[in-house]
């Protein structure tokens, strides 16, 4: 069970956030402002999976906290906050958040974004050499190339990033919604059309045989996944 620590100064978004996370089988931990979170990560970082962080809060904001986190930890965190003017993004993603909600928010895309983000590995844990292979396809993320067989693809950036989730997930299943949230960090509203012409575009580039692919692959009624290849 993944355990996720919530900080919001205001305590019916919290209760609210708890529900909603523990409907989803997570389990949740509760502070109410900065400090506070710096305090309980202390205490129990080994154990937490990701935060979901509020700007706006007294004795230490969002923006200051999470800086003060990322001198030592690499968790992932997502700000979920009122402040949701282009500028406040941009600071939040600087200042080393992963992903940036604005409030009022869609609880069901912030399930979704928790999921993908948990999904995803943590730097610390990253491949040293930025390389990720499957068969004979290869990515270096570090030089964002691609190649199969030796070859090197040419991919547009919504496709690498594509191809990258999966290459670092292989065998897990994502839905066309938790596909678009993790690529495009926007609300998936009816994006499946959109995430299939990318899927096809992609085949056609790193599949010898687009209608028989052995990368990426549907699994019907459910999403698309990569299988792991010798």
């Amino acid at each position: 069970m993944y355990n996720i620590l919530v900080c919001d100064d205001e305590n019916d978004i919290v209760s609210a956030i708890r529900i909603q996370l523990e409907k989803n089988g997570y389990n949740v931990y509760e502070a109410y402002d900065g400090q506070q979170m710096l305090d309980i990560y202390s205490k129990h970082g080994d154990d937490i999976d990701l935060i979901i962080m509020d700007v706006m809060m007294p004795v230490l904001d969002g923006f200051s906290a999470i800086s003060a986190l990322r001198r030592s930890s690499e968790v992932p965190v997502i700000f979920l906050s009122a402040k949701g003017d282009n500028s406040d993004k941009v600071q939040g993603l600087d200042c080393g958040a992963d992903d940036y909600i604005s409030k009022p928010y869609n609880p069901e895309e912030l399930i979704a974004r928790v999921r993908a983000r948990l999904r995803r590995p943590v730097n610390s844990q990253a491949p040293a050499s930025h390389i990720y292979t499957n068969g004979d396809l290869e990515i270096n993320d570090k030089e964002k190339s691609v190649s199969v067989g030796g070859k090197k693809i040419s991919l547009t950036p919504r496709e690498y990033d594509i191809l990258l989730l999966f290459v670092k997930n292989l065998g897990e299943v994502f839905g066309p919604e938790e596909i678009y949230t993790a690529v495009w960090h926007e609300p998936p509203v009816a994006v499946g059309n959109t995430v299939t012409v990318h899927i096809r575009h992609l085949r056609e580039k790193i599949e010898y045989d687009p209608s028989k692919p052995r990368f990426l692959k549907v699994i019907w009624g459910r999403g698309y996944k990569m299988e792991k290849l010798q």
